[in-house]
């Protein structure tokens, strides 16, 4: 069925491959800038992952004017603050983002503060309150999974006040998102298999919810089936190229179907999780996602049914009848968190997490109910369905 309306926007410029880093100081010098910040977390320093970055700059009159490397998992304003004062002082004109989704959102942080000036976030906070475009800003992913690089939504903790202070705006979209696989080859199986399965429900959402649209399916769907093919194959071997560029760009690709078709009752569920229980994104999407598909069935089971192709293939896709392909979908999903269980212990329940009890489920609901996501699931759910799902997850 056509949208009789839509929209769809992503102006980033995608830089992938197997030497994408060694265009970063022609694609400054094409945007006016020779001296940028790096923003980046102690890990990715200590793992090396800077040294090709550095490298690539060597024979160029471009220079790193400066690498803050002090953001911790959760990022604050405190640490967007002193970012940015690193980028004042340093004299930078540019800033590159090396890390997760906590590093990209921090850098997007900093480049509203050095483009507007003053250290006051919160008056830019909320949606589309930044009056013009930001500096030049580039994201290079270090995990494959959250799809910041492609989105124009940040997040930052206020720890004074215990909030999250949200960011939107499309001038928050990086200038180019650079896919290099030389990024992800050191990340341990259970943070491969824990990204990919949020790149994987990024991309299931964005397909089976309501403002789903033509073009973010024809992301989605590619999405899904280069994690299908290709999260077993690093697991087995985690230096494979090709398989880090494929979820890589899977991540990528998931992030551009999200922007632009939002998601749903999973997302709603997990950030509700992640409040009350302090647990990563990914593990909440990895622990939601079948038994939200198994809730929304019934209304649009052909939607589920249409995942089967590129989850599991053209021969399963074709044996399976048309009538039993959106249950074969769900199961799919359920053996693959089965085998990513095996292989990298990443619970599959609330129990295997050691870290939920009973007790809180219903704060959990109780959030979910007000999260926003809820409104693009394609089922209404209540209080009552939402802990149906928890004690089916439990």
């Amino acid at each position: 069925m056509a949208k009789p309306y839509y929209e769809f926007f992503c102006p980033v410029k995608v830089i992938a491959g197997h030497a994408a880093l060694e265009h970063i100081p022609f694609e400054l010098a094409t945007l006016g800038s020779k001296r940028p910040l790096i923003i980046t977390d102690k890990g990715v320093r200590a793992n090396n992952l800077l040294a090709p970055i550095e490298a690539a700059f060597e024979s160029t009159d471009a220079v790193i004017g400066y690498i803050f490397d002090d953001v911790p998992p959760d990022s604050s304003i405190a640490t967007v603050r002193n970012a940015a004062k690193a980028y004042r002082d340093n004299h930078c004109d540019a800033i590159i983002a090396v890390g997760g989704g906590s590093v990209i959102d921090t850098s997007k942080a900093t480049n509203i503060l050095v483009t507007e000036g003053g250290d006051d976030l919160l008056k830019f906070s909320g949606a589309h309150n930044l009056p013009k475009p930001l500096k030049p800003f580039f994201v290079i992913p270090t995990t494959s999974g959250t799809g910041s690089e492609v989105t124009m939504v940040a997040v930052v903790a206020d720890v004074e006040k215990n909030v999250k202070m949200a960011f939107a705006s499309y001038y928050l979209m990086p200038h180019a998102a650079i896919l290099d696989p030389r990024m992800t080859q050191t990340l341990p199986p259970h943070l491969t298999a824990m990204t990919a399965m949020d790149a994987l429900t990024h991309a299931v959402e964005a397909y089976t919810c309501l403002a789903a649209n033509p073009i973010s399916d024809a992301y989605a769907t590619a999405a899904i089936k280069k994690v299908s093919n290709s999260l077993f194959t690093v697991l087995d071997k985690p230096t494979d190229e090709f398989g880090r560029l494929e979820l890589a760009q899977a991540s990528t690709m998931a992030g551009i179907a999200f922007s632009n078709s939002m998601v749903g009752l999973v997302h709603s569920l997990g950030h509700a999780l992640g409040a009350v229980a302090h647990l990563p994104h990914g593990l909440c999407m990895n622990l939601f996602l079948p038994y939200v598909l198994e809730y929304n069935k019934e209304v649009n089971g052909d939607k589920i049914a249409e995942l089967l192709l590129p989850l599991a293939g053209s021969d399963i896709y074709a044996q399976t009848p048309a009538h039993l392909r959106a249950d074969k979908s769900i199961a799919t999903i359920l053996t693959m968190r089965d085998r990513l269980y095996a292989l990298t212990k990443l619970p599959r329940t609330l129990r295997e997490t050691g870290k939920v009890t009973e007790a809180q489920l219903d704060e959990v609901a109780e959030k979910a109910l007000n999260d926003g996501s809820i409104i693009y699931n394609p089922k209404e759910a209540n209080f009552k369905d939402l802990r149906a799902i928890l004690d089916k997850a439990w």
